[in-house]
């Protein structure tokens, strides 16, 4: 049954036909009974303009799909990441297991105890592991970091005696890598690598006396006589660096003992062993604070005898990055303003 249209609807495109006959032979207020309709050429040209609105529509529709789909893989890809595991967890074949270690080693990055010992413990537990190497790239970072990583590869080498660890060092293995590249069976580097450093270091600036220049006072209240005495804009008396001193020290006696239970009798202890110096690899050999010279590649194929490499590193997403930083944004908000121009570091 057809549906009679309201006259508004079809007198519109009526008049328009009209107006473009009018234009085309010059007649002004035609009778619109007397126009025996639209011509062919006018037929075509709205057919066209139809048809270009429903391309255009359709057009719209596609890009509007596609980018629904496209953020949905987004998120979808987001989630797979913040749930799967180490890369190398489905070897099917006998194989060297690497675990990197670039960077500077803090409790926010990459080269976290958290993110490094979990790629290890993947490492060490895939049932077709023959050995182990940690690949060093870092000029150090937290003593508190190193130390956990340290720890971890001791109970790892206690729970798989079967399964070596090395340690590969690239450009640099200084600090606290150096503090983590020791719990491992051995050491390779490379002659020019920068192995060392052993030592600790607390740095910041004093702006108490370009302060008194300028005729200005800090106005910092405490509760508790030392609490502020790593303020950098304020005066830091003898006591306090006396205090200081004590806990590099203590934090670099640590760093000494995880040397010497590492090394062993292979290290050759002299005046600047523990001075807080850095070798190349070449002199490194000669110190006994390496073992030889190596890259990963030709430690897996010569040392371990598996040059099948699988890499274990577990790598930071963005759903762990933007939940740590929002958690430390919080948790250590109040320390880092604190400590903002001073902290200690292995580097």
């Amino acid at each position: 049954m057809l549906r009679k249209q309201p006259a508004a609807q079809v007198a519109w495109p009526r008049a328009i036909l009209h107006a473009s006959a009018n234009r085309r032979t010059g007649m002004s207020n035609p009778d619109p009974s007397q126009n025996p309709g639209p011509s062919a050429w006018e037929r075509s040209v709205l057919e066209r303009l139809v048809m270009d609105i429903v391309t255009e529509r359709r057009r719209a529709r596609r890009w509007s799909n596609f980018f629904r789909f496209s953020l949905l893989a987004l998120v979808l890809a987001l989630l797979a990441a913040a749930y799967l595991g180490g890369s190398g967890s489905g070897a099917a074949v006998a194989h060297t297991s690497v675990v990197r270690l670039q960077g500077e080693i803090s409790a926010t990055g990459n080269a976290s105890a958290d993110t490094i010992n979990a790629s290890l413990r993947d490492a060490f537990d895939a049932p077709l592991t023959r050995a182990v190497i940690l690949s060093i790239n870092s000029p150090g970072g937290s003593p508190v970091q190193a130390a956990r990583i340290n720890a971890e590869i001791w109970r790892l080498r206690a729970l798989h005696p079967k399964i070596p660890v090395y340690a590969v060092c690239d450009d640099v293995c200084a600090s606290a890598a150096y503090y983590v590249a020791v719990a491992t069976d051995r050491i390779y580097v490379n002659p020019a690598s920068l192995v060392g450093s052993i030592g600790v270091l607390m740095d910041g600036f004093d702006f108490s006396g370009l302060m008194n220049k300028l005729g200005i006072s800090r106005r910092l209240l405490t509760a508790g006589a030392n609490k502020g005495f790593l303020d950098p804009f304020s005066p830091m008396s003898e006591q306090q660096r006396k205090y200081a001193l004590q806990m590099l020290q203590q934090i670099h006696q640590q760093f000494i003992d995880a040397v010497e239970k590492g090394r062993g009798q292979r290290l050759k202890i002299d005046a600047q062993t523990f001075s807080g110096l850095v070798w190349t690899g070449e002199s490194a050999v000669r110190q006994g604070l390496v073992d030889g010279f190596g890259d990963t590649r030709s430690v897996a194929r010569d040392v371990a005898q598996q040059p099948k490499l699988i890499d274990y590193t577990r790598r930071e997403n963005v759903v762990d990055r933007l939940a740590q930083r929002f958690g430390a944004s919080i948790g250590f908000g109040a320390t880092r303003e604190a400590l903002s121009g001073a902290g200690w570091a292995l580097r």
